[in-house]
């Protein structure tokens, strides 16, 4: 088939390379805008960009299809298939009737749970078990096509963000292949999704990385994983932002205030409103990310009350 990749982040670069493995041919890549990055502000490749231009597959990069010629360029391709993951932009209508098969999207969650911008922070977030992959139709509602293929993948009490969005990366790559498989053979099949079981997994803002220490250790543990490796959990220790990148959940009990931290054994354990949470890994204000054991060797602690 002729196939159009629609990406931009890292979360899409297996998959591109997977079609680009494939015996399918690619007959074009649309990306985000080029992006200020680094120190400099240097306009900047996205990772699927740079992965297409190595292999000298034409790259469009429109900030919208608002243009009657955006949309010629795109039909100009001829492509049986658009196959859409972590593009960016939502695709109106005239863009999904374009090519012969429509559009599908590679989904980092089982839908009908967790439509939309960050499935895999609110997955973790909210304590759940197990996520997946689903490969869906693309339709105008954001993340509301028919299903055409769910793969489960389990969610450890040690995976943060970071690490579940790598596992996922690939598991989408390999599911996106099989329904590619199903589609020449013609045995692909859709099921709607259940509308009473949809919930959304709204974009994630800055302003919710602050940690509250009157929650339960359970549940600062889950926000603490979540929002690895953005926009990363943080607290105030003496007044300086001091941001918390693993922790681990204890059986140990306190008398200490919410926030307030107890060095006894030597580790950088945190009363809670429910339980002490233990700070693995921590970083302050241009210092590197440090254990908390060597936090504590550096710093005076015992008793300072987080948050504060």
């Amino acid at each position: 088939m002729r196939i159009i990749f629609a990406g931009t982040p890292d979360f899409a670069v297996p998959t591109l390379q997977a079609l680009l493995n494939s015996n399918h041919e690619i007959c074009g890549v649309y990306t985000q805008p080029d992006r200020p990055a680094g120190r400099g502000r240097k306009l900047t490749a996205g990772p699927v960009k740079q992965l297409a231009q190595t292999h000298l597959i034409p790259v469009f990069q429109p900030e919208n299809f608002k243009q009657p010629e955006a949309l010629a360029q795109l039909a100009s391709l001829n492509a049986d298939l658009m196959v859409v993951i972590a593009y960016g932009l939502i695709l109106p209508q005239a863009v999904i009737d374009t090519p012969r098969l429509g559009c599908i999207n590679v989904h980092g969650s089982l839908l009908p749970r967790w439509r939309g911008a960050a499935p895999i922070h609110r997955a973790l977030m909210a304590g759940d078990h197990k996520t997946g992959i689903t490969i869906m139709k693309v339709v105008k509602k954001l993340d509301a096509g028919d299903m055409l293929l769910k793969v489960e993948c389990p969610i450890s009490v040690t995976d943060t963000s970071s690490s579940l969005h790598d596992r996922l990366a690939t598991l989408g790559a390999e599911a996106l292949v099989k329904v590619l498989d199903q589609y020449q053979q013609g045995t692909v099949m859709a099921e709607a999704q259940d509308e009473a079981l949809v919930t959304y997994a709204h974009k994630l803002e800055k302003h919710e990385a602050v940690l509250d220490w009157t929650n339960s250790a359970i549940q600062l543990d889950r926000k603490i994983r979540g929002l690895n490796a953005w926009p990363v959990a943080q607290t105030l220790f003496k007044g300086e932002v001091l941001r918390v990148w693993l922790c681990a959940l204890t059986d140990k009990t306190s008398t200490l205030p919410a926030g307030g931290i107890d060095c006894a054994e030597h580790h950088l354990d945190v009363a809670t409103g429910d339980g002490v949470l233990r700070l693995l890994e921590v970083q302050l204000p241009g210092g590197k990310r440090i254990a908390g054991q060597d936090f504590l060797n550096a710093h005076a602690a015992d008793g300072v009350r987080l948050g504060l």
